[in-house]
């Protein structure tokens, strides 16, 4: 049984949230949810949440997972809303915990924060399986972009996050901590690996002018157009070009409320005194 895919756009931060579906069993996983965030007046929302809670109810489906492709520094996760409206579990890769404890110095987080993933329902081994309804798929570690980046492939269908974008786009970046170029080349060698027809689905496209938007694409059109890494590309190459990419890119504009929630398994932090959450503003760190 092919799994089927159904894909969200959310606008503000150009992310694809999926819904992959076993139509036999009408269980499913939503993979790489955004929360609503407005950075300018500091105020959350659901309504793309929602958007995936409607869907799933149109279609007769149930949520048995909530899958993260890692800890996204672009966007606020919707996981523990999800999970507190559909019950489903939330998984992550075991890599976790070292995005975990280099964010919680970098955030002077009190002692209650326990950096070993307990936050999130289960942590992913390489290799593990994962199922959806009857459906059989597993989970493979491709770290790079960072410590925590894990595939997902059911079938002839893999979910990347970060790792590839659009051929046209290239690759993820590797310069947060804990991002390692040669690194993300390993990775995407064993993406590689997966037979040419397989559908990978992506966490975000920003496409050239004149073409549209776009979150799918497969191993053999990655492998012959990718920009960065293609079949004739060297892992020094890769590694030179990343590097001096990286060092002339912004940092993302969601990035430091973001880790904080995301490592949270999408948990705001916990209201102080006045009843009023605070996400904390590192001064002169990055």
């Amino acid at each position: 049984m092919q799994i089927q895919v159904a894909s969200f756009f959310h606008h503000a931060t150009s992310t694809f949230s999926h819904v992959a579906a076993d139509p036999d069993s009408r269980q499913a996983a939503i993979i790489d949810s955004v929360l609503d965030f407005d950075c300018k007046s500091g105020r959350t929302g659901t309504e793309s949440a929602d958007r995936l809670i409607a869907w799933l109810g149109e279609n007769e489906y149930q949520a048995e997972w909530i899958l993260e492709t890692h800890a996204h520094a672009d966007h606020l996760s919707a996981a523990m809303y999800l999970r507190g409206k559909l019950g489903a579990k939330i998984g992550i890769g075991e890599g976790i915990t070292m995005v975990q404890k280099t964010f919680a110095k970098v955030f002077n987080l009190a002692d209650h924060f326990r950096p070993d993933g307990s936050q999130f329902d289960h942590l992913f081994r390489d290799h593990e399986e994962i199922r959806i309804g009857s459906i059989r798929g597993r989970v493979m570690h491709t770290p790079g972009h960072t410590n925590d980046s894990v595939t997902y492939v059911f079938g002839d269908a893999a979910f990347v996050g970060d790792t590839l974008f659009m051929p046209d786009f290239g690759t993820a970046r590797c310069d947060f901590p804990g991002g390692d170029a040669r690194l993300l080349y390993q990775s995407i060698q064993k993406i590689y690996e997966l037979p040419d027809e397989t559908r990978l689905y992506l966490c975000h496209d920003y496409p050239p002018a004149g073409r549209e938007k776009s979150c799918m694409t497969t191993i053999g059109e990655q492998k012959k157009h990718n920009i960065h890494v293609n079949e004739s590309s060297s892992v020094d190459q890769f590694v030179k070009m990343r590097n001096t990419r990286d060092a002339r890119l912004d940092m993302p504009a969601l990035i430091l409320p973001s880790i904080q929630v995301n490592i949270r398994a999408g948990a705001l932090p916990e209201p102080e005194d006045d009843g009023t959450r605070y996400l904390k503003l590192p001064l002169d760190r990055f």
